[in-house]
């Protein structure tokens, strides 16, 4: 009966019968092998993880003049380079309220001026012609000249630096110009939300007068003189405040003796004061920057944070991770992947060197979904005390931080910028060998001590920068009361209309 059935079908109905057959078969071959993938060993789960090796990186080698200046020279003969840079302590969080933007002016001045025997201009040809460079700048605690050049020009580059440093010329049309490029940039600063947002939150949490977080603005940049400039340069250039780093192809004892020449007779100073103050953190709240010309919101959730110093720094370290250190973490599965509510999260309890970092949870989420994503990121803050770490997140993380370490230190510039740093604000110099003992020794335990003891929701304000009639619902909706406006007019500025500054003027 099969048979005559089989004979009497037509040839499109056996090539369906076929087909069907083949597909069955084919499905029964997929299964038969996902199950048999299943039961057998995953060989990547056997493969063998060694320890780490110990890390010991070359310390670069430590010279004090008798007049306090330090010296640090990591000898590096891979390639025929020197790099060079001189710090001094004192920076913008140091300048005059009144005259905020004078480091900045001090530093772009400080070159393009040049010397008493040779202008900027000279300066640029001769060091373009060397494929050289010396470069000065300033930062929120330091000014710097830097050099970088061949090995063989290392006599002529850094005579052109130490003679900047020295015999600098500050001339009056090259300030000028300084000012036209810092009042360029005041008058553009609200172009863009998410430096609008990094720029207010820093305000939330360290203080709208506060030294770090003070805005040069049209009046105080217009106040600088250039007696201003000298005086400052004179008030910097102290050995006692100087460290000088070297990193290159030299011989250390040559490169020593040509320091000792150029700095051991500057007469020690006055010591730049440690810096003080108090850090009370955000008022809590809602803080919100109405700009209308965006469709999307910069979500900031901040408080304050701590110390590299704190013995807590290393859980601490491990404890970000978990939370926003990567695709994997707490934050980025729940608030994008899961949740679809922000296009980029992250964030972590911040620590700074000689003041307090900032703790911050950060989003760019479409305007409708601003609350959402808020109140998802405070979620996530919450269940840092609420939500038990265990060991595999403990062991992933702290493996991540680790094997991601070893590579901020895998040549000697970098451990010479690191070990700089680390003379510059009078931490041990043996302080990476301890991070990395200190991360290693982390347990869940300590993850959930320092979450439950850092972690406080009543410390914390919320900032959005975007546009309120977008939003749908209202920030009301986070608990936090009414929101609080914040404005960002910049005083003396051509009149801007309401998308440029968050409000009328």
């Amino acid at each position: 009966m099969n048979t005559f059935l089989k004979n009497n079908q037509s040839p499109r109905t056996r090539r369906t019968q076929r087909f069907a057959q083949n597909i069955l078969f084919a499905f029964v071959l997929l299964f038969s092998g996902v199950a048999a993938f299943a039961q057998q060993a995953q060989p990547w789960t056997q493969i063998p993880i060694p320890p780490l090796h110990p890390f010991h990186p070359e310390q670069p080698k430590r010279i004090e003049l008798k007049n306090g200046l330090v010296i640090l020279l990591e000898e590096d003969h891979e390639l025929p380079f020197i790099n060079g840079v001189i710090n001094m302590r004192g920076g913008s969080r140091d300048e005059p309220a009144n005259k905020a933007g004078l480091v900045d002016l001090y530093s772009d001045a400080w070159r393009t001026s040049g010397t008493g025997s040779k202008d900027g201009d000279s300066l640029d040809d001769l060091l373009e012609a060397k494929a050289a460079k010396v470069e000065t700048g300033g930062d929120v605690d330091s000014t710097a000249v830097s050099w970088s050049c061949l090995t063989k020009d290392e006599d002529l580059v850094f005579g052109i630096a130490v003679d900047l440093l020295k015999h600098p010329a500050f001339k009056d049309d090259k300030l000028m110009l300084a000012k036209q490029q810092a009042a360029a940039g005041i008058v553009r600063r609200n172009d863009d939300a998410s430096a609008i947002a990094a720029r207010e939150a820093g305000k939330l949490v360290y203080g709208p007068d506060s030294p770090y977080t003070r805005e040069p603005e049209l009046a105080t940049i217009k106040a600088v003189t250039l007696d201003d400039l000298k005086q400052w340069h004179d008030k910097t250039i102290v050995p006692n405040n100087m460290i000088i780093g070297v990193e290159g192809d030299f011989d250390s004892a040559k490169m020593e003796k040509a320091l000792r020449d150029a700095f051991e007779d500057l007469p020690r100073g006055t010591p730049w004061p440690k810096p003080s103050g108090e850090f009370p953190g955000p008022k809590r709240g809602t803080y919100v920057v109405d700009k209308t010309d965006v469709n999307q919101s910069n979500v900031y959730i901040v408080g304050l944070g701590t110390l590299r110093n704190n013995p807590d720094y290393f859980a601490l370290s491990v404890m970000n991770e978990i939370f926003s250190g990567g695709f994997g973490s707490r934050l980025f599965q729940e608030v994008r992947t899961k949740l679809g509510l922000a296009y980029s999260v992250g964030g972590g309890y911040g620590a700074g060197y000689d003041h307090p970092g900032m703790f911050r949870v950060v989003a760019g989420t479409k305007s409708e979904t601003t609350v959402k994503a808020a109140k998802a990121m405070m979620d996530q803050i919450e269940a840092l005390k609420t939500k038990p770490f265990t060991e595999d997140e403990l062991k992933r993380a702290r493996d991540q931080v680790l094997n991601s370490f070893i590579f901020n230190y895998d040549t000697k510039e970098k451990v010479l910028a690191e070990a700089t740093k680390l003379e510059f604000y009078g931490y041990p110099a043996d302080f990476l060998t301890r991070y990395r003992e200190g991360v290693e020794h982390v347990t869940t335990a300590d993850l959930d001590r320092v979450a439950k003891k850092y972690i406080d929701a009543s410390k914390l304000a919320v900032l959005v920068v975007g546009n309120q009639q977008q939003f749908g619902t209202p920030l009301t909706e986070l608990g936090l009361g009414a929101p609080h406006p914040i404005d960002i007019t910049i005083p003396g500025a051509p009149q801007q209309g309401q998308g440029e500054n968050g409000g009328e003027q």
